[in-house]
């Protein structure tokens, strides 16, 4: 088995909105806002290569909103899918699977491009993986949430044939890799895990998006249900730290990867490092 980082590139959105009701005074130290109050975020997905399968787990926001959508999120920095694909020698066309942690539009929106004036699969080969709670979840969405749910992120994936639905109680796609579901930031929320190199490595996607988020309070405003983040986060915590689990981080701008390590405060990250580098 080979993992890849791939990176789609940066974002900006609100500090206050990624911290939740922590003070300014506190989260600006960890990722320091701009005068608009945004902090800069990554987009950052993982390729599973094994057994004849290219996996790739959320593929960023995607190219095809308008110019207002995305002057909201200030897309920037040199990474992209499709170059994060061609410098391992590789094209959209060869994945062979795409597992969607969720659907909100900064993990999915890669997954549908336009062609003409159709909205087709941008990986044409693929088969598009979802939780099946979590696709009625998205398409029949709340009014706090349904500005992340993009119809035209989601429906073409059903129209194209391509979707099949996670069955978690066993493994998903290949030996090995499993998913758990969690539910405090959306409902149904999937973390792919996975044993590498001697060790569980789990993808964080929304539960912990930065190694900012550590401390247990330090909950998204995004999140549907805080409380059940907060029980989520720490129960998952502890046990990452006694178990020296692997943690990818799909939005910290710096840090790839860490090993939680149990501390006087809490758990906390330890030394962050490149997952190439593991």
């Amino acid at each position: 088995m080979q993992l890849h980082t791939i990176n789609t590139g940066f974002f900006k959105l609100d500090g206050g909105a990624m911290f939740g009701v922590v003070p300014k005074s506190l989260w600006n130290k960890v990722n320091p806002a701009d005068e608009n109050n945004l902090c800069t975020w990554a987009m950052r997905c993982l390729l599973i290569e094994k057994d004849g399968k290219l996996i790739l787990i959320d593929n960023g926001i995607g190219d095809k909103q308008d110019a207002r959508f995305f002057s909201h999120y200030h897309l920037h920095g040199e990474d992209t899918l499709d170059k994060s694909l061609a410098a391992l020698g590789y094209h959209r066309d060869d994945i062979t699977d795409v597992l969607l942690t969720h659907l909100h539009f900064d993990h999915c929106g890669g997954s549908i491009v336009r062609q003409g004036d159709r909205l087709v699969p941008a990986f044409k080969k693929a088969t598009y993986w979802s939780h099946q709670r979590h696709w009625k979840w998205a398409t029949v969405p709340n009014d706090r949430e349904k500005a992340s749910f993009l119809k035209e992120n989601i429906l073409p994936i059903e129209a194209s044939g391509q979707l099949r639905f996670v069955d978690e109680s066993g493994p998903v796609i290949i030996p090995g890799l499993t998913v758990r579901l969690v539910n405090g930031h959306t409902d149904a929320m999937m973390l792919p895990q996975l044993r590498y190199k001697g060790k569980t490595l789990v993808f964080m996607a929304d539960l912990l998006p930065s190694t900012g988020h550590f401390p247990i309070a330090w909950v998204m405003a995004y999140d549907m249900f805080p409380l059940k983040s907060l029980h989520e986060k720490r129960s998952f915590l502890e046990e990452a730290a006694a178990g020296g689990y692997v943690l990818f981080f799909e939005h910290d701008p710096h840090v790839e990867c860490c090993v939680p390590e149990q501390t006087e405060k809490g758990v906390r990250p330890g030394a962050g490092f490149r997952l190439a580098d593991y």
